[in-house]
């Protein structure tokens, strides 16, 4: 079983449409995954149905018992997150009522610990769903988490987790993951598992930014990686910076997409590139998957 991982710097550089066209094009019994949990949006081109729906529960959140709570001030005093308030004339006796704000809760649990009436419990957070459905192309995990909610990285690593399971129970051969963008926990935890990374940079200063510190994770992590770059003649002259950082790297640039209106109509009627049309971006995506194919298998 082998897992491909494909990543970006930042969002909108086109790894989805990709992944996409990948579980489209593969020949391999596959399990597809959307790590991309902040903003997943595979399921806009795969049209997913559910099977399974589950809770992700992750972290406490602080809430107040008022008929408990003496209104000290204890809580609002200790909370470094101004999580905690009190609300005057709450009590029937017009005494204070401390409050907690949900979205301002951290769930450190130093107000539960040092409340003198013990009027603060600590409940599980339901953060989000992750979720089995079936797809035109074969199982895939997905997930979402609440706006505003911490842990997705946690979150990433039970989708990542409830994957590789799924494609061992069916013997599945390939796991095609679409990554959250940028360098932090949740593409960390992406990164964990994976036989090859696919970076998928685009031609301009900051993509070939991104793209240094993207590689500079890969390698921290002994993961190889190779790299694609998208839109490639929008800017032929970073493109060609980007080849020789590549080179100058050790690093194999597999596959160079060209600008074309057909990805925007595919993503329009909800297909993937490679099924809408024969077009110029299609054939260097199909061209891509062959090089990827071969360096996995």
């Amino acid at each position: 079983m082998k897992e491909l991982l494909i990543l970006s710097g930042k969002g909108g550089t086109g790894k989805t449409s990709i992944t996409a066209a990948f579980a489209h094009l593969a020949s391999h019994p596959r399990v597809i995954a959307d790590c991309d949990v902040d903003a997943s949006d595979l399921h806009l081109v795969l049209a997913p149905t559910e099977r399974e729906e589950h809770p992700f529960i992750s972290g406490v959140k602080a809430r107040v018992v008022p008929d408990l709570c003496s209104g000290c001030g204890t809580c609002v005093e200790l909370c470094q997150f101004d999580a905690m308030s009190l609300e005057e004339g709450a009590r029937q006796d017009g005494g204070a009522v401390a409050r907690c704000d949900e979205l301002s809760c951290e769930g450190c649990g130093v107000c539960a610990r040092f409340c003198p009436e013990s009027a603060i419990e600590l409940d599980p957070s339901d953060c989000g769903k992750w979720f089995i459905s079936k797809t035109r192309f074969g199982p895939m995990v997905h997930a979402w988490i609440r706006p505003g909610e911490e842990n997705s990285g946690k979150l990433v690593a039970l989708v990542k987790r409830k994957a590789s399971e799924l494609a061992e129970e069916l013997d599945k051969q390939l796991i095609l993951v679409d990554g959250p963008p940028g360098i932090g926990c949740p593409v960390i935890a992406s990164i964990s598992g994976a036989h090859l990374v696919l970076v998928v940079t685009e031609p301009t200063q900051s993509g070939r930014h991104d793209l240094e510190r993207v590689i500079g994770l890969t390698r921290h992590f002994k993961v190889p990686a190779c790299v694609c770059i998208n839109k490639w003649d929008l800017n032929q002259d970073m493109a060609r910076e980007i080849e020789d950082y590549c080179r100058d790297q050790g690093i194999e640039v597999v596959g160079s997409i060209p600008f074309d209106r057909a990805v925007t109509e595919a993503q329009v009627q909800g297909v993937c590139l490679t099924e809408h049309a024969d077009s110029e971006a299609a054939r260097a995506v199909k061209g891509l998957w062959e090089r990827i194919d071969a360096l996995l298998f």
